[in-house]
């Protein structure tokens, strides 16, 4: 990627190996089998991004085109983050039995997601290092800006423990919010489409860099993970800033109107950050992460597309125009739920009719060709972020796949929850730090 002028503070990256030494590129080509440098990104010398506080930032403060997010914070960037455009969310499968390789694995893509979110290349970069060895780098992002990059990790259930055992003995930590989703009304779950031992959503504003990202990571743990499945996505369908445009659906509504705001903090520390006292005992680890729902909702698009206007916006309780409730003339008018139909989407889901309950959601839309009929194979990657799974998306989901007239156009064919942790405070930090410790 290009070098950064942008105002960001920044510290040293540490330049060790897991066993304190620098080791040599030489020594690093033969970790990976088949020439791959998989422990090139601990001899990186350049610095990386380092934030002093948390991801909260003023609405449309990361907007600038091309500037960085900073990777290091009390809460992992890409969740308050102002949305960006673009999206390569990816699920992997451990493949290792080992718990001292897993843990060198998160310490390796810790450093080289903090150098890519910097916009810096991964190790020795694509063009650097032994002409006769393959690149550190996969190189399609060189010359791109940062691009607003950001990568968020997390861990699903399965890594605790998988068919009775405990994988790498971290199963009476796991979080008692962190629970296996339940089987809601007319769920039809494809299981490569789902689950997961760990997870990282890359957003940014130019595709190219987000895949960079994923590939990268991917390639790092090349012989310890697989990937299990992934979603691109575009056009984001939430919003973190709710006072900027209001973003479309594939079914042409506005979305994420009453979105939790990246800068309220009070509905943050609420609703979406888990709380010191949260998570009793062995699970404190998770203090100041979060918890991630997501779901590939496919929209039944020609049936939608054949449906009447009035139809269309009973169903989600607002006009397709402005997105103003029904009954009311602005977009952010506060909706009368009562004028609304009983089965209409937005009267379900307001807080007002679940006492209260809000999730972070940062969705976006996707297109993934065509099936055997010809139709679109298309509809919302659903990302939810909240401080209690059990308290946030489970009651929601279930009053919704049970009432909600939308279900009539729409199909959950893909799940999966993770723990989110906290964010890497510090240049020697990694993911999963606290699990592990």
């Amino acid at each position: 990627m290009a070098d950064k002028t942008d105002d960001v503070t920044k510290a040293p990256e540490a330049s060790q190996g897991t066993d304190g030494r620098a080791p040599s590129r030489r020594s690093l080509l033969g970790w990976g089998g088949a020439g791959l440098a998989l422990g090139a990104v601990a001899a990186g010398g350049t610095a990386a991004a380092l934030r002093v506080g948390n991801d909260v930032q003023p609405a449309g403060a990361d907007a600038t085109a091309g500037a960085a997010v900073a990777f290091h914070g009390a809460h992992q960037a890409g969740i308050a983050t102002a949305v960006q455009d673009r999206l390569h969310f990816a699920a992997f499968d451990v493949t290792t039995d080992d718990r001292d390789e897993l843990i060198a694995l998160l310490k390796e893509w810790t450093k080289a997601a903090a150098r890519m979110t910097a916009g810096d290349a991964v190790g020795d970069g694509a063009v650097g290092g032994l002409a006769e060895a393959p690149p550190d780098d996969t190189g399609e992002a060189l010359g791109l800006p940062p691009s607003r990059l950001t990568l968020t990790f997390g861990i699903g259930p399965s890594l605790f423990e998988k068919d009775g055992k405990d994988r790498f003995g971290i199963k009476d930590r796991r979080p008692a919010a962190l629970i296996d989703l339940p089987q809601f009304p007319g769920d039809n779950l494809d299981k490569s489409r789902s689950g997961g031992d760990l997870c990282v959503q890359a957003c940014a504003d130019d595709p190219q860099v987000a895949v960079h990202a994923i590939r990268n990571l991917a390639r790092i743990g090349f012989g310890k993970i697989a990937i299990r499945w992934s979603q691109l996505g575009f056009g984001k369908t939430s919003s973190t800033t709710p006072d900027a445009q209001t973003p479309r659906n594939m079914m042409g509504f506005k979305d994420g109107t009453r979105n939790i705001a990246g800068t309220d903090t009070a509905a943050l520390d609420k609703h979406v950050w888990v709380g010191d006292g949260d998570e009793k005992g062995k699970a404190g680890w998770m203090a100041g992460g979060s918890y991630l729902v997501a779901r590939r909702i496919r929209m039944h698009i020609e049936t939608w597309d054949r449906t009447s206007l009035k139809e269309q916006e009973d169903i989600f309780g607002r006009n397709k125009g402005e997105g103003a409730p029904v009954g009311r003339k602005n977009e952010r008018d506060e909706p009368h739920l009562k004028s609304m139909l009983p089965t209409a989407h937005v009267r379900l889901a307001h807080p007002d009719s679940n006492g209260g309950v809000r999730i972070l959601r940062r969705g976006y839309s996707f297109t993934d060709g065509t099936d055997g009929l010809g139709r679109l194979d298309a509809g919302l990657f659903f990302l939810a972020y909240q401080r209690d799974v059990r308290h946030g998306f489970v009651p929601l989901q279930q009053k919704l796949s049970q009432n909600d007239a939308l279900n009539e156009y729409i199909q959950h064919v893909g799940s999966a929850v993770f723990a989110v942790p906290p964010g890497v405070r510090k240049a020697d930090d990694w993911w999963g730090r606290e699990l592990f410790a």
